[in-house]
């Protein structure tokens, strides 16, 4: 059995969608293990808009390769009807390459991106389920803040969690 590829060696970072990204995506999801069908295709119907729409389908993106395979990213955009707020909608690592760093450097660079494009608050959805745990922790770690928990929203017994982090320009 191949053991879990930790090490990331010389990673690329790129915001234009390729072609195969599509394909990535659903790989790197399904790999997690946290997502169900509906979600998975939710996060390839995103990168589908993209490529129908361009950048004015509010969907930005930034991919992180090694050895040209996709092996994480980051999909984000402004909210409409706001002045300065962003939410970001996905963050996922490939499961063989997670506890490493990579979903840092993904969230770091994402901000910085955003903060470029007039950014003030990121806003950040996820559920208060269990197996959240460590998301949750993630994005604490990283200086996010728990703003609103809104009960039972996915499901009984599953609420969403809205977390808010407010960038310095």
């Amino acid at each position: 059995m191949k053991e879990p590829a930790k090490h990331f060696g010389s990673l690329v970072f790129r915001e234009n969608p390729k072609p195969s990204d599509s394909e990535d995506i659903l790989d790197i999801v399904r790999s997690s293990s946290f997502f169900s069908p509906e979600e998975c295709g939710i996060a390839v119907e995103l990168i589908e808009e993209r490529w129908r729409m361009g950048e004015a389908s509010g969907y930005f993106f930034l991919f992180a390769e090694k050895e040209e395979r996709v092996i994480g990213y980051t999909c984000f955009g402004p909210i409409p009807g706001t002045r300065e707020s962003y939410d970001l909608y996905w963050i996922a690592v490939h499961q063989d390459y997670r506890g490493a760093g990579l979903g840092k450097k993904l969230l770091d660079r994402s901000e910085d991106l955003m903060t470029a494009k007039g950014c003030g608050r990121i806003y950040i959805e996820t559920s208060c389920r269990e197996l959240y745990t460590p998301t949750r922790l993630f994005y604490e770690k990283c200086g996010y803040r728990a703003e609103a928990i809104l009960k039972d929203y996915y499901a009984p017994g599953d609420s969403k969690a809205i977390y808010l982090k407010e960038l310095t320009r």
